[in-house]
């Protein structure tokens, strides 16, 4: 340790002015690593109970077809109810995060209603990445109950002034065959996003990274 006389009074007192910084600089470290042990966390604990599979069982979208309608791009998204799931009325699902969504552009299958909000709806248990200032998309089961899988329940259509695509996030509620109980999935699907915006897992990423970059810069200097 470099001993200034200008600075402080003594070589000791350089040394507990030193100490006294790193122990807050530390700290300040701590903070700002302190969603990524947050996110850590959550992945451990939701492996260990169980939170809902990615695929496991509902509906899941398993086509997505783009295509230019004057100036703007027709998502189609077909959708099927898995052989272990029936669907009753009231049961929906949400493709998160739709953007440059087209006014009155839905088309559904008959039997499905169309919304669209910013945030939601979303089934019990389940954390997608939702923005709050992008449009979700949302269709909800009005037929009769109930709809058993396994089965093909159609194209689901909206439209996007947007024709790049990242993948974004899917979730559905649903109930299960075998005992008639609420059910939940989430899975990827393709949305719409103005050219050159990353996928919200890229974003998640980002987010992880630069306090972890600000540690590393921190020791370096240290060194």
């Amino acid at each position: 340790m470099n001993y200034n006389p200008l600075e402080c009074a003594s070589y000791w007192s350089c040394g507990i002015t030193k100490v006294k910084r790193d122990y807050f600089a530390l700290q300040e470290i701590g903070m700002m690593l302190r969603p990524f042990r947050i996110a850590l966390f959550a992945v451990v604990f939701g492996s260990i109970i169980g939170l809902p599979s990615s695929i496991e069982a509902g509906l899941l979208p398993i086509n997505v077809n783009t295509t230019k309608e004057g100036d703007n791009y027709r998502y189609s998204y077909g959708v099927v109810l898995t052989s272990d799931s029936i669907l009753r009325n009231g049961d929906y699902f949400t493709i998160y995060d739709f953007d440059g969504m087209v006014a009155n552009s839905n088309s559904q299958p008959a039997g499905f209603t169309f919304s669209s909000e910013n945030t939601g709806p979303t089934p019990t248990g389940i954390l997608p990445v939702d923005s709050p200032s992008i449009s979700n998309a949302t269709w909800t089961y009005t037929g009769p109950d109930t709809l058993v899988g396994q089965s093909g329940i159609g194209n689901f259509v909206v439209e996007s002034q947007y024709g790049s695509t990242v993948d974004g996030l899917f979730t559905a509620q649903t109930h299960r065959q075998v005992d008639g109980k609420t059910d939940a999935n989430i899975t990827e699907t393709e949305v719409p996003v103005p050219t050159g915006v990353p996928e919200p897992a890229s974003l998640a990423l980002i987010g992880i990274g630069v306090p972890i970059a600000t540690l590393f810069r921190y020791l370096r200097r240290r060194s």
